[in-house]
């Protein structure tokens, strides 16, 4: 016998204890063991007119929004609302879109080089200190942020996918190992992306700990320049970069003699100094029949039944397996996708660059946080789990905040389906020591 379906069922807008976010908790709990808050306020400070508000509050009204996916400014409004999501990170009110975006106005010429620092200071303490790492492996990539108005610095330049339209043309490093952002800069759009590089590497180079003795740099035919890897050679680190195809090279492919792999490459490699380059160096070929797929991570060039992908290199891999690591950089792909999807690096808030920037960092640092949790806090299988999934698995749980005995308490659901990897994050996060 079928059960019959409610009726005249009444409705009452009276749940003021109901949150759909009831894993912030284990965000809460997280950035309260990093002492979020409390360095916020010591390192950002600089003068408020409106006092309603405290600088770490205003940070953490952006910081929670980025972490939770909710996309635009705007859409932070639906947490002013929430009683529970107050309550649980400890904001007394919800700032107003408003308020967030003159608060970056004011925060960009005055703490964003603390809010900066705070950040090295923070992704230098995430290092396992019983066994630092000696190695480190650093991706540069550059993507397009299209434009839609009158922002500051919006430049037409480079856009493969909106052409004609204004941009911003940010910079970036990441680690490829840990996957943590180190380093980056909003530019223009029509910012060449070789331009800037050294100044980048300088920094990039100036935070490594004492214990890293090795460095590798993986990078696309946007940084094939001689300026970049001479600065590469002079601090004895190692690259793989992806060479543009220019006549020169194009003729040197032409008359190798290849080796043939099972897998239906072919590699080979030559000696080759291009014009302007103080001295030769080692660059591998990879060729493949066209009518297989190529992958987008090399410039391709065609000639003849084969297409082509070449790297300059001084690392001592074959060249195969050259190719193979240089590969690994895909993951910056993927971390850049999940930015502009998950994260909202794609959606600038404001008309002002300085605004837009602060915003720019505060996201990344955004982003690191998030990826410290899950390394730290979560099981295995939950730290690569992209923001989108982790939200909808750990974060976005329908909750209520009761308070038997005057005990606040966060009720979640009976049946949760990950309740395993939420009681283990709460372990973790109580042993976890900064």
């Amino acid at each position: 016998m079928q059960k019959r379906a409610p009726h005249r069922v009444a409705i009452s807008f009276t749940g003021n204890t109901l949150t759909h976010f009831g894993g912030i908790y284990l965000l809460q709990s997280f950035f309260k063991r990093l002492k979020l808050r409390k360095q916020l306020h010591h390192h950002l400070r600089f003068r408020q007119r409106n006092n309603r508000y405290t600088i770490a509050e205003e940070m953490l009204a952006l910081i929670y929004p980025i972490s939770l996916g909710l996309g635009r400014i705007e859409t932070s409004h639906l947490l002013k609302q929430n009683g529970v999501f107050q309550y649980l990170t400890g904001l007394p009110t919800y700032p107003n879109p408003t308020t967030l975006r003159r608060f970056l106005l004011r925060m960009a010429p005055l703490a964003l080089p603390r809010l900066r620092k705070l950040h090295d200071r923070l992704l230098l303490s995430m290092i396992p200190r019983p066994n630092p790492p000696t190695k480190v492996i650093f991706d540069l990539d550059s993507t397009v942020l299209i434009l839609y108005g009158k922002q500051e610095m919006a430049r037409i330049g480079y856009n493969p996918q909106k052409w004609g339209r204004p941009s911003y043309h940010p910079l970036l490093c990441f680690n490829g190992i840990t996957k943590d952002f180190w380093h980056g800069e909003l530019r223009p759009g029509d910012t060449h992306t070789a331009s800037g590089t050294v100044e980048l590497l300088k920094v990039v180079f100036a935070k490594l700990p004492p214990s890293v003795k090795s460095v590798i740099i993986r990078a696309d035919k946007g940084f094939y320049d001689h300026e970049t890897i001479e600065y590469l050679e002079s601090n004895k680190a190692l690259f793989v970069i992806v060479a543009k195809l220019t006549a020169p090279v194009k003729r040197e492919i032409a008359s190798l003699s290849y080796r043939v792999h099972s897998s239906g490459l072919e590699t080979a490699e030559f000696m080759y100094q291009p014009t302007r380059w103080k001295k030769k160096y080692r660059f591998v070929v990879v060729r493949r029949l066209i009518p297989e797929d190529p992958t987008d991570q090399l410039t391709l060039f065609s000639m003849g039944k084969y297409s082509y992908q070449v790297i300059v290199t001084n690392m001592k891999l074959t060249p195969l397996n050259t190719w193979r690591f240089y590969n690994g950089r895909a993951a910056v792909e993927l971390i850049i996708k999940e930015l502009k999807g998950d994260y909202p690096l794609g959606k600038i808030p404001t008309k002002h660059f300085a605004a837009n920037e602060a915003y720019f960092h505060t996201l990344l640092f955004s982003y690191n946080l998030i990826n410290w949790f899950k390394r730290l806090c979560l099981p295995t299988e939950f730290q690569n789990m992209t923001l989108k999934t982790l939200r909808s698995r750990l974060l976005l749980i329908p909750g209520e905040l009761i308070r038997p005995d005057n005990r606040p308490t966060l009720k979640l659901p009976t049946n949760f389906l990950y309740k395993d990897a939420f009681e283990y994050a709460l372990k973790k996060i109580e042993k976890f020591r900064t």
